[in-house]
């Protein structure tokens, strides 16, 4: 079992807990969620609580990533979406830390799980609607009729509009479970070709160097690929947000 790639994402009670036949029970997903939430807010606090002129090194760390989602949202939804900039950069700093605990050995990468992933695709999405409908009522349906398409071709647009709007929190989610859960298997596929190698003298050993070399080159990317799927998270929440805020482009 230990040498299983997919035994990590295995989901495992820790306090089961049952209220009327539903089961609520507090798991190591659970657990790692807490973590997550408690990293992120303990480092924003602690880089932020004695701030100064000549910053320390967090402090510029989360005064860049304050600068870098700030910039991102104006760019994707214009001055207005600086409302939503509290809901972005919490999701931004959740995404990134959950990334990067999922990257320590032993730790449970909640962002591997389809059900996390797809709970905040779908709390970007009804974000969207509730505040389109609320600031623009029917107008919000601008968003699914863009400007200067034939009549003739207007059903089919308006089709295709739908369904991509629909789609939107599938391929969010998908995008950053999959990269995730690909990216942890291969990594463990190939650490577990080292530890597989080295228990076979010393050929194995000398065999195991193309293996651990790779998982050495691999660990690099992920730690690169926990960064950038936080970004594009981030950036396609600001996107949708811009919908809401002007739809129809308006």
């Amino acid at each position: 079992m230990s040498n299983d790639p997919t035994h990590q994402f295995l989901v495992q009670k820790i306090v089961p807990i049952e209220i009327g036949g539903v089961d609520l029970s507090f798991t190591n997903a659970s657990l790692f969620m807490v973590a997550t939430v408690a990293a992120a807010a303990g480092f924003l606090y602690f880089s932020t609580a004695n701030r100064g002129l000549i910053p320390t090194r967090m402090q510029s760390v989360a005064e860049m990533s304050y600068e870098f989602i700030a910039s991102m949202l104006r760019e994707g939804a214009g001055s207005h979406g600086m409302k939503f900039f509290p809901m972005v950069f919490s999701l931004f700093m959740f995404v990134l830390t959950a990334n990067l605990l999922g990257m320590v050995p032993y730790f449970f990468t909640i962002t591997s799980q389809i059900i996390v992933t797809f709970a905040l695709a779908l709390f970007v999405i009804g974000t969207v609607l509730v505040y389109g409908f609320y600031k623009h009522g029917l107008h919000f349906l601008k968003v699914f009729v863009p400007s200067g398409v034939p009549g003739a071709l207007l059903p089919l647009v308006v089709a295709i509009e739908v369904i991509s709007f629909l789609s939107r929190p599938i391929s969010l989610s998908v995008r950053l479970f999959a990269n995730m859960l690909a990216g942890h298997i291969t990594l463990k596929v190939f650490a577990g070709f080292v530890t597989s190698l080295s228990a076979l003298g010393a050929l194995g050993i000398g065999g195991a160097i193309l293996p651990l070399l790779m998982t050495v080159a691999l660990t690099g990317l992920e730690f690169l690929v926990a960064f950038l799927q936080a970004y594009v998270f981030a950036v396609l929440t600001c996107m949708y947000l811009n919908d809401a805020i002007h739809p129809g482009g308006h």
